[in-house]
């Protein structure tokens, strides 16, 4: 197996919440370092509108001359008043993004070395995800029974030696601040992502960088949540993106944070996983 290397950004939120400086940086690391990958799980924008997703796609076009990208949509990308709880044009909800990022929403990129599959988990207002709490509206990721075979059929024909990377946007663990999921129905999912055989699952959304292992009879998952690249950082805690190396022995992800003094990101906590 070859070894892949990942850059990990997620929750982006051109817009208001944007710090140019932290883009630049990031855009800087891209352009200098070796990554095989720049994959980005979601809210490239603040409010869905055509001049944040420009940027983004800015962004996206400079990182798409040093690696193979991908994206998939997240929350905050999604115009949910277009079609809630499925009145509307459901098209809609994603016509910006479509129209700037990608027609595919949950797209694939094969590397050598590893199959990375985008799984969209951001669905807008639906039944499924409504709670009690008002602030949720629109907030709550879910994953669908077809999506979950879709993967199955992407995966069905990757070597054994390569590594299966989930892309979603949605944190399938307890963030250690927020205390909640970002994600319904986290033990089916989690469990469809074990009998899928997934190395590593790629998200967001918390707004608080972490890095979980979860322990499987078959194998374990690695999951590397990004924290936010924005001013909108939990708990007053700095900006960071992940570096991820995976080797045919191993899974490394590293945090990266954000140094205010010096400008770029710095390295923060790291764990390494045998595969």
């Amino acid at each position: 197996m070859t070894s892949v290397s990942i850059f990990h950004c997620s929750d982006l939120h051109f817009g208001h919440p944007a710090v140019p400086e932290q883009y630049e940086a990031m855009e800087a690391m891209i352009a200098t370092r070796t990554f095989a990958v720049v994959a980005i799980s979601g809210d490239v924008t603040q409010r869905a509108r055509s001049g944040e997703f420009q940027r983004a796609r800015a962004f996206i076009k400079h990182a798409e001359v040093f690696a193979k990208v991908i994206c998939i949509p997240g929350n905050h990308d999604v115009q949910w008043w277009k079609a809630p709880l499925g009145f509307g044009d459901d098209g809609a909800m994603l016509a910006n993004y479509r129209q700037y990022v990608n027609p595919e929403i949950e797209p694939v990129l094969k590397v050598p070395g590893a199959t990375f599959a985008g799984l969209n988990t951001s669905h807008g207002v639906t039944a499924q995800t409504l709670t009690w709490r008002v602030r949720d509206i629109s907030i709550i990721g879910l994953v669908r029974r077809p999506q979950i075979e879709r993967l199955r059929t992407v995966f069905a024909d990757v070597p054994a030696t390569d590594a299966r990377v989930i892309v979603m946007h949605h944190n399938p663990m307890r963030g250690e601040l927020s205390q909640r999921h970002g994600l319904k129905n986290t033990a089916r999912v989690l469990g469809a992502f074990a009998d899928l055989q997934a190395d590593v699952v790629l998200c967001g959304h918390d707004h608080q960088d972490a890095i979980h292992f979860i322990e499987h009879t078959r194998k374990g998952t690695v999951i590397s949540t990004a924290g936010t690249v924005s001013n909108r950082m939990r708990g007053g805690r700095p900006s960071s993106v992940n570096s991820i190396r995976i080797t045919p022995e191993q899974i490394e992800v590293a945090t990266l944070v954000w140094s205010q003094t010096g400008l770029g990101f710095v390295p923060g906590p790291s764990k390494c996983f045998a595969r």
